[in-house]
């Protein structure tokens, strides 16, 4: 039975292995600064903005408290903690936007969300989740500053 099963384990490592080849383009400094595995993977938390409880119709207080959403997105980017935010368009789920957050935890997620004006006020409320995407997401900001005309 023990050799079946190390016979079993060196098939298995074998043909999984066998599908992989060494990315001759890695550089590998870059991947250590960008915090990547050996796939260019690394944790993220994913947030979504959806509507919140507070549904006051107060033009000035919750223009206001947007600015300050918008605003605080600015400081959370240039902190390089934000690195994807966008708004949804009209849906049955009352998702606003998304953020993609540099930070392996949803605890950290949270501190951050904390400081979100309209999410203080209960304008926009949030749901978070773990996400496994490109290490290499961070980089697009640099591109990012450069091709827009307008800043919020």
């Amino acid at each position: 039975m023990k050799s079946i099963l190390i016979i079993s384990a060196s098939l298995f490592w074998t043909i999984s292995s066998m599908g992989q080849t060494t990315n001759p383009n890695l550089d590998s400094a870059l991947a250590k600064s960008l915090g990547a595995d050996d796939y260019g993977m690394k944790k993220y938390v994913l947030v979504i903005l959806k509507t919140g409880s507070n549904t006051s119709t107060n033009k000035t207080t919750t223009d206001s408290l947007f600015a300050g959403h918008l605003k605080n997105i600015n400081r959370l980017a240039d902190l390089k903690k934000l690195i994807v935010a966008g708004p949804f368009g009209k849906n049955e789920n009352d998702f606003r936007g998304i953020f993609i957050l540099d930070v392996t935890s949803p605890e950290e997620a949270k501190k951050l969300l904390e400081t979100d004006p309209a999410i203080k006020a209960k304008l926009l409320e949030f749901l978070m989740y773990n996400w496994y995407g490109s290490a290499a997401l961070p980089e697009y900001l640099k591109t990012d500053d450069k091709i827009r005309k307008y800043k919020f």
